[in-house]
């Protein structure tokens, strides 16, 4: 049996409480396994390669500090050290708090909020690419800014050679992995409490 990715990052096992609970859910289980291997085991990489979506989840696991990037980091050391080691470099200068941004004109205009702008230096570029270093400031965006989305931000990953279904994968890897960390947190806290 293959193993089951949030049993994994939670370090729950056959018999634990944590185990029998998340067995009542089948399909909730079954589902985001599912999301997790269509994502990260997909014999499709032509739009989005093997090292793309594992550069993007690291990134992202890593700029919201949750303590699945160490899965993640593993990984992405498999597959590129060399690109882990240009992410690592870089994560100081790209991690914030957050959200932050700015809505249309109108009522929610009050709750705008100036946060930094986050874009891949020279080094990190030279390393990744201009296609996965367009990609990376997407997540940045995804994470900490997603009320700053437009045209304009689709159009720079489109310029950077993404297609329409790749731009597409890549923000369901980043809304898959904010799921996934949080299920994560909210079932490590869980644990403690069944113990």
């Amino acid at each position: 049996m293959a193993i089951d990715v949030i049993d994994h990052l939670t370090g729950t096992h056959d018999g634990d409480a944590l185990f029998t609970l998340r067995a009542q859910r089948p399909d909730a289980k079954k589902n985001a396994q599912a999301s997790f291997d269509a994502l990260f085991a997909s014999d499709d990489l032509q739009q989005v390669s093997q090292l793309e979506r594992l550069a993007v989840a690291y990134f992202t696991v890593a700029l919201s500090e949750s303590p699945t990037a160490g899965y993640y980091r593993d990984l992405l050391a498999a597959e590129s050290p060399t690109t882990l080691t240009a992410l690592e470099a870089a994560l100081p200068g790209a991690a914030t708090s957050g959200p932050y941004g700015d809505y249309p004109a109108g009522p929610l205009s009050i709750e705008n909020t100036p946060g930094l702008l986050w874009a891949p230096d020279a080094a990190l570029t030279s390393v990744v690419g201009e296609r996965l270093a367009a990609a990376l400031a997407h997540t940045h965006l995804l994470v900490y800014r997603p009320r700053d989305s437009s045209p304009e931000a689709l159009q720079t990953l489109l310029d950077a050679g993404w297609s329409s279904t790749g731009i597409v994968t890549l923000s369901q890897l980043v809304a898959f992995l904010s799921f996934q960390l949080r299920v994560v947190a909210g079932l490590t806290a869980l644990k403690g409490e069944l113990a």
